[in-house]
C-alpha cells in the first residue's frame, strides 16, 4: 500500500510543470511551525483558527457571537457554497442540506476520495450513523474531487451515497480556512504504522482511482463541524493527514446540542 507521502511525490512527479511549481510555492509558503495556530475544537463562541492565505486558502471565517450565542459568521460565509451530490452529480447549496432552524448536522470534510486515511474516517462515520441518528443529527460527508471519484469510495468501502458530496473546487474548504499545503500532507512513518491495522481492515477495496485529477487537491486537509440550525456548535481543523476530530467529541456536541 502506498503512503500519502509516496502518493504526493509520485503524483507531483508526473504532473505538468505548472502544477509542480504551484505545489513548490505552496510548500515554501507554509507558515513556520512556531507561528502556526493550533487546530482544535471550536464550541459556540470561539472563532475558527486563522490559516495562512499563502497556503492557497481564502481568509478564514471568524464568527462573531450573536445575541443568542450562535455563530452566524460561519453560516453566512457558507451562503452560495454549493457541493455536488455523489449519486446524481446535482449541485446543491450546502446550507440547504439541513434544517436552518433546529436541524442538527455533522459536516465531515474529508481530504479527498483517494486518501486511505479518509477511507478509514468514512468507515468510522458510517459505523457511527446509528449514534448520529439517535442524537437527531444528519451526517454530511464532503470530499475534494468529482462525483465519479466520490462514487469510487461509496462503492468500494461501501458508504451511503446519499450522505456523500463532492467539492471539486474546494470552495467549502477555502471558506472555512482549512489547511492546505505539502508540509501538512506528508504523513510520518510513525503515524502511518500506528494505525496500520485499522487502515488495513477498512481499506481492503481501497484504490488510488479516487484521487482528484487536479493534483493540488491532494494537498488539502479536512475538518469536522457540528451545526444546530445556523449555530456552529463544534469545529475541528485537521492539522495534518490522519489528524481527525475525536469521534467522542463530535458525538458529545450532537448530544449536548439542546443545552
Amino acid at each position: 500500500m502506498e503512503t500519502v507521502a509516496s502518493l504526493s511525490r509520485a503524483a507531483l512527479a508526473g504532473a505538468p510543470a505548472a502544477t509542480r511549481a504551484t505545489a513548490s510555492r505552496v510548500n515554501r509558503a507554509v507558515v513556520p511551525a512556531a507561528s502556526r495556530p493550533r487546530g482544535g475544537r471550536l464550541c459556540c463562541r470561539r472563532s475558527l483558527t486563522a490559516v495562512s492565505a499563502a497556503a492557497g486558502a481564502s481568509p478564514p471565517v471568524s464568527p462573531s457571537p450573536s445575541p443568542d450565542g450562535g455563530s452566524p459568521g460561519v453560516w453566512d460565509a457558507l451562503g452560495g457554497v454549493s457541493v455536488l451530490a455523489a449519486g446524481t452529480g446535482e449541485a446543491v447549496q450546502l446550507r440547504d442540506l439541513w434544517d436552518p432552524t433546529e436541524g442538527v448536522a455533522v459536516v465531515a470534510l474529508l481530504r479527498h476520495f483517494g486518501c486511505f486515511c479518509c477511507w478509514e474516517l468514512a468507515s468510522v462515520l458510517k459505523e457511527s450513523m446509528a449514534k448520529f441518528d439517535a442524537a437527531g443529527a444528519k451526517l454530511i460527508a464532503i470530499g475534494v474531487g468529482t462525483p465519479d471519484k466520490a462514487r469510487i469510495l461509496a462503492d468500494g468501502l461501501p458508504f451511503p451515497v446519499d450522505s456523500l458530496y463532492a467539492d471539486p473546487e474546494r470552495k467549502a474548504y477555502d471558506v472555512l480556512g482549512l489547511y492546505h499545503g505539502l508540509g501538512r500532507t506528508l504523513i510520518s512513518p510513525a503515524k502511518m504504522y500506528s494505525g496500520l491495522n485499522s487502515i488495513k481492515k477498512v481499506t481492503k477495496n481501497y484504490t488510488l482511482k479516487g484521487t482528484p485529477a487536479d493534483l493540488t487537491g491532494i494537498l488539502q486537509q479536512g475538518g469536522m463541524l457540528v451545526f444546530r440550525g445556523k449555530e456552529l456548535l463544534y469545529s475541528w481543523k485537521d492539522k495534518g493527514t490522519g489528524d481527525h476530530a475525536p469521534l467522542d467529541d463530535v458525538l458529545n456536541a450532537c448530544c449536548n446540542q439542546t443545552s
